[in-house]
């Protein structure tokens, strides 16, 4: 398997050495090998944590297709939605020196914002609760989401944080602050527009002397297309055939907060590093980010707290966050109990980075590859189940066809393989459900678990 990384492309320059046994460097390599063929992603930069240090780093495959650049540690990646995590920390850093009330009006420190019929907070603004609205169409496939300037923007911002709020700042909520989780990258604007006033510095400043520089991420910066980055990858998708394609265009400078920044492996493995060693925020801090922000209705939502997702494998508690967006996958995972984390970065949208970071974070783990056992069940228990699940503008239908369960996603229906009464797997996949139900066995919410995250889905039908 190391000889297959190698003709693969791995990068032979390890940004660090540690505590990473041969046994578990040889098996993570194996795996991103074998990733790397089904999925035909062109270049993965991965890092490895382990008891709060940064052990391990490698890049596998290329960074530029055209010009035959191999991938390294150091290459940097569009991050997308991992961006979130750096921006809550920088204004975490306010609200530990007195700067920012979490829970005042966010016009306080973003006065160019206007007023809604409620107020809304940087906490909610945070934790996706408060009412800002998500992209207007869906984000894939990319090639088809031009309609909705946002998602596939051409146009170019030297104020970031002034562009991004005239695409949304004057639209009404989806509702009111703190009563509904609704995921928005839109959201995490306006609390880039909060940082600068609680700061009184731009945003890309001040979360470079905040949160960059003492966690010794001297390679992240915002994504500027104008400017000539070192190390910086091409990006890439697939067409419909499967063929690697170079990605949709996009410029990012409307949404570094939510989603602009660029960044390698082994820098974000000293972000990890940095969260769990309090070089950026205090311990106590780190807890109210880990803790789960929950809206009052209790509804459809991710298991999310301050810039963070949570989840579980194997029983093992994990926190988190993954990014998709043109030319990327990318996912982060840390075990906070054992204080050991993985990084993924690709140059490639469409690519499952999460999955990887999961199967990749059980080797760190010691934990073995999960054996998916069907057991039998009584299929009169589906009656409860059947309906219409939702969270944002995802939904699932869950329908029986004789004494077998299925999941409807937008046009594919995936058998479900029972692994007890309420747990559920996807046939061919590691996802699961885990359906909540009442004392009559009618299931009012179920848990998606898929690639380190939960989501807890509502029934709407």
């Amino acid at each position: 398997m190391r000889l297959l990384a190698c003709l693969l492309g791995a990068s032979c320059a390890v940004a660090q050495t540690g505590k990473l046994s041969a046994g578990k460097q040889a098996s993570i390599e194996g795996t991103i090998s074998s990733f790397m063929v089904a999925s035909k992603v062109p270049g993965i930069s991965v890092a490895v944590v382990q008891d709060g240090e940064f052990v391990w780093s490698a890049g596998f495959g290329m960074a530029d297709l055209e010009n035959s650049v191999r991938a390294t540690p150091q290459t940097l990646y569009r991050i997308g939605s991992i961006s979130k995590p750096i921006t809550a920390t920088a204004a975490m850093t306010l609200w530990e020196h007195g700067k920012l009330d979490l829970d005042s009006p966010v016009q306080k420190y973003c006065p160019a914002f206007p007023q809604k019929p409620w107020p809304i907070t940087t906490r909610e603004l945070l934790g996706h609760l408060g009412g800002i609205r998500y992209y207007n169409v869906p984000e894939l496939p990319y090639s088809k989401s031009h309609t909705d300037p946002e998602v596939g923007n051409i146009l170019h911002f030297e104020d970031g944080i002034e562009g991004g709020l005239k695409f949304f700042a004057n639209d009404p909520l989806v509702a009111r602050p703190g009563t509904h989780f609704n995921y928005s990258t839109q959201g995490y604007t306006l609390a880039g527009c909060a940082i600068e006033g609680a700061s009184g510095e731009k945003y890309a400043d001040y979360v470079h002397e905040s949160v960059l520089v003492p966690a010794g991420m001297l390679q992240t910066r915002p994504d500027d297309r104008f400017a000539v980055i070192p190390h910086r990858t091409r990006f890439y998708s697939k067409d419909t055939s499967g063929a690697v394609v170079n990605a949709e265009f996009l410029d990012s400078s409307y949404k570094v907060p939510g989603g602009g920044w660029l960044s390698s492996a082994a820098d974000m493995a000293r972000f990890e590093v940095a969260i769990l060693r309090d070089r950026t925020i205090r311990s106590a801090t780190r807890e109210i980010m880990w803790t789960q922000q929950t809206p009052s209705d209790g509804l459809g939502r991710m298991a999310y707290g301050l810039g963070w997702q949570f989840g579980i494998i194997d029983g093992v508690r994990d926190v988190g966050h993954g990014g998709s967006q043109q030319g990327t996958s990318a996912a982060i995972l840390i075990a906070p109990d054992s204080r050991d984390g993985v990084v993924v970065l690709t140059n490639s949208d469409g690519t499952d980075a999460s999955g990887l970071a999961t199967r990749l974070l059980r080797i760190v783990l010691g934990l073995p590859e999960h054996e998916h056992k069907a057991v039998a069940v009584d299929p009169m228990l589906y009656g409860g189940y059947i309906g219409t699940y939702q969270v944002g503008d995802f939904s699932m239908t869950i329908a029986q066809e004789g004494d077998r369960l299925f999941a409807q996603i937008r046009d594919q229906k995936i058998l479900l393989l029972p692994e007890s009464a309420r747990d559920y797997v996807f046939q061919g996949s590691d996802a699961q459900i885990i359906f909540e139900a009442d004392s009559n066995g009618r299931a009012k919410d179920l848990i998606l678990r898929e690639s380190g995250a939960d989501a807890y889905l509502n029934r709407v039908k």
